[in-house]
């Protein structure tokens, strides 16, 4: 017997993103978390405009807004003199397709609105369980801790980051790279006497690899401090080492830093697990890939990997579809995480700016096997796109997207009244999406094209959708 038809190994962003989908399908699923509490540092505060997207549809996005704000023009010092802004990113304009920007929040703030959203839905999460072990059987998998009983699930889904005791239990490879060889420090601090209109960066002297940084966090009252040491340093993270780093490398005083509230040291990397499923065990986040901070792509992979697989989980466990369904999980989240990987290290290294690609709007699953167009004139829009917001006889398309259901938006042509689980949208021919229809899935990626409904019950079958 199973304690759980789903069990979540870390609250992390993928695991409580995860665990919110799961529950507003009724699927029950149990997040466990190693920790007494949640991760309290700012560590992944970007949030890329498509992440906005996923938050407007789990139901959060307004606590998001809320929680945080735009990112600020770096400042370049010297001396205790500005030198000149800095521009670390290409602006994005918002467009009605394309309707959010990025933003900044500290990630133990959307942790705690995740969190909240999922307490909201009925969700659980289990603190103080660290996982020892994992094994599989025909008809589950047990997850063995440290401390309490185990627990049996018919799927596991380990979210619990980079050094995951899932991947290690079930076999798991990571083949990876050192994307920088110099160690660095990120902080949270509170700082007397710096304005936080600016983004402050103070590059190194010549010949040296010692800059830091002083990002001021959006709806609080912190900086991100993030400083890199030259190779072979052993980084110190008490708070007196930390405010001394400050004095060193700025026109500030020891003094001025009034808090440390979170210190960490890393090195950065780029690795790719070799597979993201093994039997009923499934890699998600950092547990299958793990990023440079440059660029901002790390968390909101994170968080799509967790949206891909919430709607398909709920598909086998409540809506009956076959259960080789999962391995469309791997074949379609991998790729984007090796592409996401990739432009991540170019942008540590400075081979590429932030902009269009770092947004992940034009992300999507054109080869995959569950795209299916068969229009004789695909237009820009294709099976396999992301499906962008707009407004079709008054209706906004991402209110219509808006749940764990499917949509069908009939452009220009007929379509029949289709089965339950799946809303209709019917209208004219549309400026973005041209002529046709269009089946857009739970994950507001478009599944299926036609000219003609033939084909779309055999598609919709597919996935227990009738």
């Amino acid at each position: 017997m199973n304690d759980t038809p789903v069990l979540v190994v870390g609250a992390g962003p993928t695991g409580l993103t995860l665990g919110i989908d799961l529950a507003r399908r009724g699927v029950p699923a149990l997040v466990v978390e190693r920790e007494d509490g949640l991760f309290p540092g700012s560590r992944g505060k970007g949030l890329q405009p498509r992440t906005m997207e996923v938050f407007d549809d789990l139901g959060v996005l307004d606590a998001v807004r809320a929680g945080g704000g735009r990112y600020p023009v770096g400042m370049l010092w010297r001396d205790g003199e500005q030198l000149g802004e800095h521009h670390l990113m290409d602006p994005v304009e918002t467009t009605e397709e394309a309707p959010y920007e990025g933003w900044m929040v500290p990630q133990w703030r959307t942790q705690r609105i995740l969190r909240d959203r999922l307490e909201e839905l009925g969700g659980k999460i289990a603190y103080g369980r660290e996982l020892t072990d994992v094994t599989q059987d025909e008809d589950g998998v047990t997850a063995h801790f440290a401390a309490g009983p185990p627990l049996r699930a018919r799927y596991l889904v380990a979210a619990d980051g980079g050094r995951s005791a899932v991947r290690r239990a079930v076999g798991a490879g990571m083949t990876g790279e050192a994307v920088d060889p110099l160690p660095m420090l990120v902080a949270d601090v509170r700082v007397a006497g710096l304005d936080r209109d600016w983004w402050h960066m103070f590059p190194p002297r010549e010949g040296r690899d010692e800059f830091l940084t002083l990002c001021p966090l959006a709806g609080t009252d912190d900086f991100q401090l993030v400083a890199r040491f030259t190779e072979g340093t052993r980084v110190d993270l008490s708070p007196e080492a930390v405010r001394q780093v400050v004095a060193a490398r700025t026109h500030l005083g020891a003094e001025d830093v009034t808090e440390v509230l979170w210190a960490s040291d890393f090195r950065p990397r780029a690795a790719l697990a070799d597979r993201f499923r093994a039997g009923r065990v499934f890699l998600a986040g950092d547990a299958a890939h793990v990023h440079s901070p440059a660029g901002g792509q790390g968390l909101n992979t994170s968080v799509q990997d967790a949206y891909n697989l919430g709607w398909k989980l709920g598909a086998v466990l409540a809506d009956g579809a076959d259960p080789s369904f999962l391995d469309s999980y791997e074949e379609e989240r991998r790729a984007v995480a090796a592409d996401m990987l990739g432009l991540s290290t170019r942008i540590h290294r400075g081979e590429a700016r932030r902009g269009g690609a770092t947004l992940q709007l034009d992300l999507g699953y054109r080869d995959s096997s569950l795209s299916a167009e068969t229009r004789t004139g695909p237009g820009p829009v294709r099976a396999g796109d992301r499906a962008p917001d707009g407004r079709v006889d008054g209706t906004r398309l991402f209110d219509a997207f808006r749940g764990p259901h499917w949509t069908l938006l009939a452009l220009g042509t007929d379509a029949p009244e289709p089965p339950a689980g799946v809303r209709l949208v019917r209208g004219p021919s549309h400026r973005t999406y041209g002529t046709g229809l269009f089946l857009v899935r739970p994950d507001g990626y478009v599944g299926w094209t036609g000219d003609t409904p033939d084909g779309l019950g055999a598609y919709l079958a597919r996935f227990g959708t009738r």
